[in-house]
C-alpha cells in the first residue's frame, strides 16, 4: 500500500499593487494523505478533518480530486483507486488560497503516485491552467514570494527576496467574500494616471520588500487596480486598516480576494497591530482570528 503526505501553505495573493501576479507563501497550512488502494476497493473515499470539514465535498466534485485525475488525464494514464484524508488548516473562503492548495496538492499527489512523470516547472503550468491565474498556485507550490509574468504562452517566474524583519500579520473575520463576487466589482478599465500610480508601486513594492526601507513600504502598499472597489465588501475594513496603522504596520491590504486583511510590520509592533486588529473588529461586532505568520520558503512539501 502506498502511502504519503502533501503539505501545502496557505498563500497571500495580489500584495497591494500585484493584482493577479504577485503571492507569498504562508505558514498556515492543509494536508493531504493519499493511500493507493488495490482494485477491488472503491474508486475513491475522501475523509476531511477540520472545523469546515462538512463544507468539503468527498465526492467526485472535490477540487483536490479534480486536480488529481487532471495530471492522471494529462499523461493519459487512468488514476488509481485512492484514499484521501484532508486536514484543513487554512480557513475556507477567505482570500488565503484554500483552493490553491487544493490544486497544488491534487497534481503533486498525483504526479508522486505517478512516478514522477512531471517536473515542478509542468505541475506549476498545469496548476496555472486549472486555477487560470498564477498568484496563488505558484508560492504554494514553489514557496516564498513570488512574481508571475505570461510571456506568451509562457510563464516566466521570479522569486521576490523577503527581508525577514517584515512580518506578514493576517486578521481573518469569521465571514467570507466569494472571489466572483470580489471580481464582479472591478473596472473594466482604469484611467492611465490609475495604471502609473500602481506601475510605479509595483516596483517600489519589490525594493522595499527587498530592503525593508518602512517608508517605501507604506508608500508602495497603496493601489487603485482592485482594492478601493474590494473594501467596500469587507466590514470594517477602514477601521482596521485604521487602528492597524496607528499601532505601527507598514500598511494593510486585502489578501487576495478577501475578506481576510493582511497586515504588515516590523517584529517589534507585531504583538500591537494584532491586538488593535483584533479590537477593531470586535467593536463592529465581528469575531476574528488575528495572528502573525511566517513566510513559508519550501512549498508543497511531500512525507
Amino acid at each position: 500500500m502506498n502511502r504519503f503526505t502533501v503539505i501545502v501553505p496557505a498563500t497571500t495573493a495580489n500584495l497591494g499593487v500585484g493584482f493577479d501576479c504577485l503571492g507569498a507563501a504562508l505558514s498556515l497550512y492543509n494536508e493531504f494523505e493519499f493511500t493507493a488502494v488495490n482494485e477491488s476497493a472503491k474508486k475513491l473515499e475522501i475523509k476531511v478533518i477540520g472545523d469546515e470539514a462538512a463544507r468539503v465535498s468527498t465526492d467526485e466534485s472535490n477540487l483536490l480530486y479534480r486536480s488529481f485525475v487532471r495530471l492522471y488525464q494529462h499523461i493519459d494514464k487512468t488514476p488509481p483507486n485512492i484514499e484521501i484524508t484532508i486536514k484543513l488548516g487554512v480557513p475556507l473562503a477567505r482570500g488565503l488560497g484554500s483552493s490553491a492548495t487544493a490544486i497544488v496538492g491534487g497534481l503533486v499527489g498525483a504526479n508522486q503516485l505517478a512516478g514522477h512523470p512531471l517536473n515542478k516547472t509542468e505541475i506549476r503550468d498545469l496548476a496555472i491552467a486549472i486555477e487560470g491565474h498564477p498568484d496563488n498556485v505558484v508560492p504554494a507550490l514553489l514557496g516564498n514570494c513570488q512574481l508571475a509574468v505570461a510571456d506568451g504562452d509562457r510563464w516566466q517566474i521570479c522569486s521576490i527576496p523577503w527581508q525577514p524583519d517584515i512580518v506578514p500579520i493576517v486578521a481573518i473575520p469569521n465571514f467570507e467574500l466569494s472571489t466572483a463576487t470580489a471580481r464582479a466589482v472591478l473596472p473594466t478599465a482604469i484611467s492611465c494616471k490609475d495604471a502609473i500610480f500602481n506601475i510605479s508601486r509595483m516596483g517600489l513594492l519589490i525594493r522595499a520588500l527587498a530592503t525593508n526601507n518602512p517608508e517605501w513600504l507604506k508608500a508602495a502598499l497603496a493601489d487603485k487596480l482592485h482594492q478601493p472597489y474590494r473594501q467596500k465588501l469587507i466590514t470594517g475594513y477602514e477601521e482596521v486598516r485604521t487602528a492597524a496603522i496607528k499601532a505601527g504596520a507598514y500598511g494593510v491590504i486585502i489578501s487576495g480576494a478577501g475578506p481576510t486583511l493582511l497586515a504588515l510590520s516590523n517584529s517589534t509592533q507585531v504583538e500591537a497591530v494584532i491586538a488593535v486588529m483584533n479590537a477593531a473588529w470586535s467593536k463592529l461586532g465581528v469575531k476574528a482570528m488575528v495572528r502573525s505568520l511566517d513566510l513559508d520558503s519550501k512549498g508543497a512539501k511531500i512525507f
